[in-house]
């Protein structure tokens, strides 16, 4: 069945109202860009709870979204899987003061920080409204399952680390400079850098059960791995790193990190477990022994 063209010239409004660009209002909504793009050109359909997170993120009414209800009147109602109550309660949080970034961004981010301290399976729908001031309809309005709910937030992870990578590599002064700033942001020394391998790991642990948190995964290690290749090939260009197969290359080093990190955090301080420093300074011989051209005698 295909949906009402005229909703995705409406969700289009709602991103040119919004200032953003398809791939940031995308990023805000947590909803993969090329489905994003698919349901705008009309072969995809868009599911009720992306409409719900689309409402309330440009502020519109979900209903008018799909050309039900005018602006402004009674929204989604008992067309919304979460139900009348669900829609109910959104539309109460709408007169309320709006989370920073959104309900939804709200709802993903709450939930990594309960992951990260309690692990997947022991945070609840209920623990998750209580740490964001609403109610549990309010949650299945935006996310109706756990299912929904693990595929947002491993997404969102993905965005900020990439985020997170961008903006620490930007001043490097060559290749090898680069490299050694990710592998710094990849050490696990901060409450905030531990805090982020905690998630990451109990994600990959769902990944391995969940085809779709699995897909994710795999894309996003592809692009890690080729940010790790793209490095290495200038590093070659350079004259900084020898001349290896980036591909290759890149597979080790972050198969590397992986392991190191999980050492790390799985040492207890005080022990005779793997450090930080450790870590660190492991990568870096590696780096010198395999990628650093050799110096001039």
């Amino acid at each position: 069945m295909q949906q009402d063209p005229e909703v995705a010239d409406r969700v289009r409004k709602v991103i040119a109202d919004a200032g953003a660009t398809q791939r940031e209002f995308a990023r805000r909504i947590v909803m993969d860009p090329s489905k994003l793009s698919r349901s705008l050109g009309g072969t995809r359909r868009f599911t009720a709870a992306e409409l719900a997170r689309i409402a309330d993120t440009g502020g519109v009414d979900a209903g008018w979204l799909l050309g039900t209800q005018l602006p402004g009147t009674q929204p989604y109602g008992a067309q919304h899987p979460g139900g009348p109550n669900a829609a109910t309660s959104a539309r109460r949080e709408r007169t309320a003061a709006a989370p920073e970034g959104g309900r939804p961004l709200q709802i993903v981010r709450e939930t990594v920080r309960l992951v990260a301290e309690r692990g997947f399976h022991a945070v609840r729908v209920a623990d998750i409204a209580e740490a964001c001031a609403t109610s549990t309809a309010a949650i299945h309005y935006h996310f109706p399952g756990r299912d929904d709910l693990l595929e947002a937030a491993v997404r969102w992870c993905m965005d900020e680390d990439t985020a997170r990578r961008a903006a620490r590599v930007a001043d490097a002064a060559d290749a090898a400079d680069e490299l050694r700033q990710l592998i710094e942001l990849q050490t696990p020394r901060t409450p905030q850098q531990r805090w982020q391998w905690s998630v990451w790991l109990d994600l990959w642990a769902e990944a391995a059960r969940s085809t779709a948190v699995g897909r994710l995964h795999a894309d996003y290690y592809r692009q890690w791995r080729a940010t790790v290749a793209d490095v290495i090939r200038r590093g070659v260009d350079e004259g900084v790193f020898r001349l290896v197969d980036p591909q290759s290359a890149a597979l080790r080093l972050t198969a590397l990190i992986d392991g190191l990190a999980t050492q790390v955090l799985a040492s207890t301080p005080g022990d005779d477990g793997t450090t930080p420093d450790d870590m660190h300074e492991a990568l870096l011989v590696y780096v010198d022994a395999t990628l650093a051209a050799p110096r001039p005698a």
